[in-house]
């Protein structure tokens, strides 16, 4: 079932159930209350990631005070999907704008990837939760994506479970089409791997051509921007062989 984009939506972190109440946080009440001005009685979807989707119904007990009572479930608890997304940190802005776009392409689970010519770094993991969760509240997604603790490339790929296939955008490729490379792969479980603004080093192309779980495809013809790369990328791996297929 699609989501409902009429009404709407916010995450909680509390386990929901028929009849299941929650107490809203100050940050949702001030949100609720003060920004959306909802009303006792006003109705709304609540998720929490694991339970599904359900419409729910807001009460006010006290004036300080939003209940949240669960009254049906709109939509079942997907599977969490199997592409994870491996990124080289940006500059602050546009990790925000990368991270929002992971989560809505279907990113399963974010990491980020320390490389040696990598500008961006990672401060504040929480932040970053934060704003995948403000990502799936505003897209309709009910998996909320993992954040991992960033870790060196090197590291990761002497680490990684060879049955699960790491995709990394190459741009001294040859080609221009990643389709036909896509097309090959059979592998359900999957990572894509972008690199830096700068780009990886020789060391780390040449490591990662090395290794039997790892795919290099090229994305068209032109140089693209770390986070433009990575719309792109999962747009085709999604469409080739991910979860629009």
């Amino acid at each position: 079932m699609r989501a409902n984009f009429r009404m709407q939506r916010l995450f909680v972190d509390a386990p929901l159930t028929a009849g299941a109440t929650v107490e809203t946080t100050a940050d949702n009440f001030n949100y609720l209350a003060n920004v959306l001005r909802m009303t006792d009685g006003a109705q709304l979807l609540i998720f929490n990631g694991r339970d599904g989707e359900w419409k729910a119904r807001l009460t006010f007990p006290t004036r300080k005070r939003i209940v949240l009572v669960a009254e049906e479930q709109t939509r079942a608890q997907p599977a969490p999907s199997e592409l994870h997304y491996l990124f080289a940190p940006l500059k602050v802005g546009r990790l925000d704008y990368l991270v929002q776009k992971a989560v809505e392409m279907g990113a399963g689970t974010l990491r980020p990837v320390m490389t040696q010519h990598v500008q961006g770094k990672i401060t504040n993991l929480d932040k970053l939760r934060a704003n995948v969760i403000e990502a799936a509240e505003q897209c309709g997604i009910l998996h909320i994506p993992d954040v991992a603790e960033p870790v060196r490339l090197f590291d990761l790929l002497e680490q990684w479970p060879s049955d699960r296939r790491i995709i990394y955008c190459d741009e001294g490729d040859a080609g221009q089409n990643p389709m036909p490379v896509l097309s090959e792969i059979s592998e359900r479980k999957l990572a894509l791997l972008v690199g830096p603004e700068g780009g990886f080093s020789e060391e780390e192309r040449a490591r990662l051509l090395s290794l039997d779980f790892v795919t290099a495809i090229p994305l068209g013809p032109r140089i693209l921007r770390a986070d433009t790369a990575a719309v792109a990328a999962m747009a085709v791996i999604q469409a080739s062989i991910g979860d629009w297929n």
